[in-house]
């Protein structure tokens, strides 16, 4: 796979919220307003980005046995770092993501990249995948959010639209109105893909990430 394949294949393909489904709960949680989920969307990819790098040159040294452990210190780590960040440089948003700033770091999708891409490949790669992932994380979480807040509030990114304001939708701006906004968006992905975004094998074992061990307990058992 070339590198503009392993770029893009986040964006629509592969994405990990509208064909995985993965890390539906800050994408549900914080997609009231489309300014958080970029927010989120950033944060995430850095996030994503520094372990996949770390992780991809450490997958020689990283006793097998232990790696799960590992990764999820190194998460741990890169969140702190961009909470830091944010809580110094963007209080408002650090305040506005309150509690799924921390909880980036049991995210799916950034453990899925560590487990799957990161520790089978190199660090340019890696870091090629990261942002690929993180794009379509955040375009995910964009359009779900712009949806939410110009139907639930009458605005986008905090700027008010007329028509909208006097007739908005109240329930997208509560829990219901984020699924339904979700779902919406992953039904028109479908559709304009004909359902190709969503292959069969992507939902069997083979593409777990704990398939290794869980192969591993099978046999131990047999």
């Amino acid at each position: 796979m070339n590198k503009f394949n392993i770029l893009t294949r986040g964006l629509i393909k592969e994405n990990p919220v509208l064909v995985s489904l993965l890390g539906l709960c800050p994408v549900l949680a914080v997609s009231t307003q489309a300014e958080n989920a970029l927010g989120m969307g950033v944060a995430t990819t850095a996030v994503i980005l520094g372990s996949n790098v770390v992780i991809s040159l450490l997958r020689n040294i990283i006793p097998d046995k232990v790696r799960i452990p590992c990764y999820i210190v190194l998460i741990a780590g890169f969140v702190t770092i961009v909470a830091m960040i944010l809580e110094a440089y963007a209080y408002p948003m650090h305040q506005a993501l309150g509690i799924f700033l921390p909880l980036i770091t049991v995210n799916c999708i950034v453990f899925a990249r560590a487990e799957v891409f990161a520790k089978k490949n190199n660090p340019i790669d890696s870091a090629i995948d990261a942002i690929g992932m993180g794009a379509g994380f955040t375009l995910a979480l964009i359009i779900v959010a712009s949806l939410r807040e110009m139907l639930g509030s009458g605005s986008w990114f905090g700027i008010e639209i007329y028509w909208l304001k006097d007739n908005a939708i109240a329930i997208f701006t509560m829990a219901p109105g984020g699924f339904l906004a979700l779902a919406f968006v992953i039904a028109f992905v479908n559709k304009i893909t004909k359902g190709h975004s969503v292959r069969r094998s992507d939902f069997g074992c083979q593409n777990c990430p704990m398939v290794t061990n869980c192969n591993k307990t099978t046999s131990a058992k047999n």
